[in-house]
């Protein structure tokens, strides 16, 4: 990997779409530079995984670290690092490039795959950002190895609350669940276990106020959502919270177009509102983040990627599937010489 390099496609993010992205364009023979700070998003912070079709139960981590391994087989090259800035830029031969200003080196790409996911809630209370690293945790798969033995609260209500509580008491003696609500938003199945299993408490309509310590976590104040006088105090080793993600538009704000959520507007082939770059994965505006749509659609931003070089290097053709077209398998030489050095 070069600074000074040019890649036919930069992808951000290192999650399902990012790493499936990457294995699709270096099967077209593209040169791809992925650019993350982690390998594996959401996914590689899931302890099981039962719903990635043919592979019956795998652990994110593994499931993230063969998708890697699959992509570098081809030829993906990966970066990781932070991304800072993105811009366009309108080269000499007035074609379009991507800059991606990262916090060690700055890559330029002929297309670009945005596909970097979503970043944990906070809740925003006392101590949260004081003890986190220190008994306040937003990866239960990376970390519950660390309170083996330990009593820890979990907070949230959805699939990745109830996974973390489930993962939790398999080490710990006492789990607490703290939610705002009655009801869950998860899968049936696994709220069916958290509500049976005997070392898990759950606290309801309720919401964390501060959380204590000294040098680690000590405590946790709760209250009551309906009645702001009612609190509890619980001691605890540690806290997980599960509470949703956030949308990072910063670093693609006014370079294409985002919804109401700051979500990037995608069309059904993956495109954005600027042309050649892609939108892939949960930073989307699709209807569900699941892995394995993920992944579809980091396929599908790859393949009309390597569709958008061929047609500005100066290939009129049309990529399709079934064989119905004639296409090259690899990036077509230009049949215009103002492409060639595009």
């Amino acid at each position: 990997m070069a600074e000074n390099k040019i890649y036919d496609v930069i992808i951000i993010g290192g999650g399902a779409a990012g790493m499936t992205a990457a294995l699709y364009a270096t099967r077209r023979a593209m040169h791809t530079l992925v650019v993350s700070q982690d390998i594996g998003g959401q996914a590689a912070t899931t302890n099981e995984i039962e719903n990635y079709p043919g592979l019956g139960v795998v652990d994110g981590p593994t499931l993230m670290n063969n998708f890697k391994s699959q992509a570098e087989k081809f030829g993906a090259e990966f970066a990781m690092a932070e991304v800072m800035e993105v811009k366009k830029v309108i080269d000499e031969s007035n074609k379009p490039n991507f800059h991606v200003r990262t916090n060690i080196a700055t890559y330029i790409g002929h297309s670009l795959i945005l596909a970097y996911g979503l970043t944990h809630r906070h809740l925003g209370v006392p101590g949260e950002t004081e003890f986190s690293g220190r008994g306040v945790s937003y990866c239960a798969t990376c970390d519950a190895p660390l309170f083996k033995g330990k009593t820890v609260a979990v907070v949230g209500g959805g699939n990745s609350a109830v996974d973390a509580a489930l993962l939790l008491a398999k080490l710990c003696p006492k789990v607490y669940l703290i939610h705002r609500s009655e009801k869950f938003n998860g899968e049936a199945v696994l709220i069916d276990q958290l509500k049976q299993h005997p070392q898990i408490e759950l606290i309801l309509n309720s919401e964390v106020k501060e959380i204590k310590g000294e040098k680690l976590v000590k405590s946790a104040t709760i209250t009551d959502v309906a009645d702001k006088n009612k609190i509890r105090e619980i001691t605890i080793d540690g806290i997980f919270i599960e509470v949703g993600f956030v949308v990072n538009s910063k670093i693609i704000e006014g370079l294409v177009e985002l919804d109401e959520r700051k979500q990037i507007k995608i069309n059904l082939n993956a495109e954005t509102s600027e042309p050649g770059i892609f939108g892939a994965g949960d930073i989307t505006n699709i209807s569900y983040k699941q892995i394995i749509i993920s992944a579809g659609w980091g396929a599908t931003a790859a393949l009309k990627a390597y569709e958008y070089l061929q047609k500005v290097r100066g290939f009129r053709g049309v990529t399709i599937d079934w064989g119905l077209s004639k296409k090259p398998t690899t990036l077509a030489t230009p049949t215009d010489p103002a492409a060639a050095k595009f």
